[in-house]
Order: structure tokens, then C-alpha cells, then sequence
């Protein structure tokens, strides 16, 4: 049978070398360090081969130096950004008062007689946030737990990538959808709804969030453990009252993160 190599090493004042050798004294490798050997240490012995790898170690060189300037563009582009806020937010400081921008409820920076009131941004915004999400969090949720819970594979292959496919859809598609469909249908029952209203906005902001909402909240619920699921029905319950009593909870800060999500793209 053929025997595995034996090694042996040897340290000396001017260095350390290391032989590996086989029953009948033949040399299979030989590699000599050039660091001076220390007392108490073990020799560092590097394979002769890897030693002159110059051009391997230049690469990595390379995409060391190539993924820190990535880091520090990126860094340098927030830094820069940041900068140019703080510089326009002083300008505009000095010709408009804050306490006027913070309480003024009219906002005509065209008109002769400009205002720059953020009250009435900011409770457009909220309303429309809040409308929204009346409509994506039940609607979003009841999917969710449709696709988790009840849906067969061949279901859930095919709407999955159809939600996926409509989180993508850009904000101004859902502008002309809000302004052209859902307020026309909402003025026939409420006539004397204006043509730019936060309602239709609000609707269609829900719609939107609704695929983001949807997809990670399955996600989360598809994440909790079976054993959760058969000791419930164990039990006697139902699969809607495992879904509710038991998926939801346990799948509760993922559920949670994706109403985050939904409210962050809203606003």
C-alpha cells in the first residue's frame, strides 16, 4: 500500500526549511522560509509556488482599491447631497421665515403674492398616506394570507410573479390611472368631487402599495414553521383560524416590515 508523505522541519539561526518525504527517502516537496527564526515561535514556511504569484496578488490589489472607491463614491454622493440641501435650506431661510414656513397654510411660490407654508404639504401628504393605507393594509393582508394559507402551488407560481410585476409599475402610470379612471367613477357618485381630490389619490396610492404589502407579508407568514401550523390543527382548529390565530402572530415583524414598506412608498 502506498504510504501518505511524511514531514519534517528544521529551524536554524539563519532560517527554517521543511521536507516531505515518502518510506523511500524520496522528496515530494522542499520550501525554504527567509524569515529569521525567532525564539518561542514557529517558522513561517510559504509555498515556493505561491511566492511568486506577483500578477495574483496586483489583482487583488486591484479590487481592493476598485471596491473602496465604490464605498467612498457612494459615501462621497450622500455627503454631497447632504451638502447641497444644507446650502439651498439657508438660502431659502434667508428670504422666507421658518415660522411662517412651518405655520403659513398656503403654498403659491408662483403667484405675486408668494406663500411657502409646509402645513398644507404635509396634511396632504398624511391624508393621502392615511387613505392609502385604509385601502393596502386589509387588502394586502387578506392576500397575503390567501397565498400563504390557501392558495394551491400552481396559484401561488402564478400570482406571485404578477404581484412582483406590479410593484414595479412607475408612480406616474398610477398618476394618469387616479386622474383619468378612479375620479371620473367617483364623481358619478359624489358630483361635486373636484377633479384633483385626496381620495382618488389615496385609493390609487393604496393600490399601488398593495403588491409591496402583499409579497413580503407572504413571505414572512411562508417563513413560519409547519410544526406551528400542525400543532394547531392538532387542536381542532381550522385552517382560517390557524391562519389568524396562530400564521399572523407568529409572522407579526414581518408583516409589520412590510407595512413599514408600504408606508414609506406611499409617502
Amino acid at each position: 500500500e502506498r504510504e501518505a508523505p511524511r514531514f519534517c522541519c528544521q529551524a536554524g539561526a539563519g532560517g527554517a526549511s521543511c521536507r516531505a518525504g515518502n518510506t523511500n527517502g524520496g522528496v515530494i516537496m522542499q520550501a525554504a522560509s527567509t524569515m529569521r527564526a525567532f525564539p518561542g515561535t514557529l517558522p513561517t514556511v510559504i509555498s515556493e509556488r505561491l511566492s511568486k504569484k506577483f500578477s495574483r496578488n496586483l489583482k487583488e490589489r486591484a479590487i481592493e482599491a476598485g471596491l473602496f472607491f465604490a464605498a467612498f463614491l457612494s459615501v462621497l454622493t450622500t455627503a454631497g447631497i447632504v451638502y447641497v440641501l444644507l446650502k439651498e435650506s439657508v438660502l431659502f431661510f434667508t428670504h422666507v421665515p421658518i415660522w411662517d414656513f412651518l405655520t403659513d397654510t398656503q403654498w403659491t411660490p408662483l403667484f405675486d403674492d408668494a406663500h411657502f407654508g409646509i402645513m398644507v404639504l404635509l396634511s396632504g401628504t398624511i391624508t393621502s398616506s392615511l387613505v392609502a393605507l385604509c385601502v393596502a393594509i386589509p387588502l394586502g393582508t387578506t392576500i397575503a394570507v390567501y397565498l400563504s394559507e390557501f392558495a394551491s402551488p400552481k396559484a401561488r407560481e402564478i400570482a406571485k410573479p404578477i404581484l412582483e410585476l406590479l410593484a414595479g409599475v412607475p408612480t406616474i402610470v398610477y398618476g394618469y390611472f387616479a386622474l383619468l379612471f378612479v375620479t371620473p367613477l367617483l364623481q358619478t357618485i359624489y358630483p361635486s368631487l373636484p377633479g384633483f381630490n385626496l381620495l382618488s389619490a389615496g385609493i390609487v396610492m393604496g393600490i399601488m402599495i398593495v403588491p409591496t404589502v402583499a409579497s413580503i407579508s407572504e413571505d414572512a407568514m411562508r417563513a413560519v414553521p409547519m410544526s406551528l401550523r400542525e400543532g394547531s390543527f392538532a387542536m381542532g382548529a381550522t385552517r382560517l383560524q390557524t391562519a389568524v390565530n396562530v400564521v399572523v402572530p407568529a409572522a407579526i415583524s414581518g408583516i409589520a416590515a412590510a407595512y413599514i414598506l408600504g408606508i414609506s412608498r406611499a409617502v
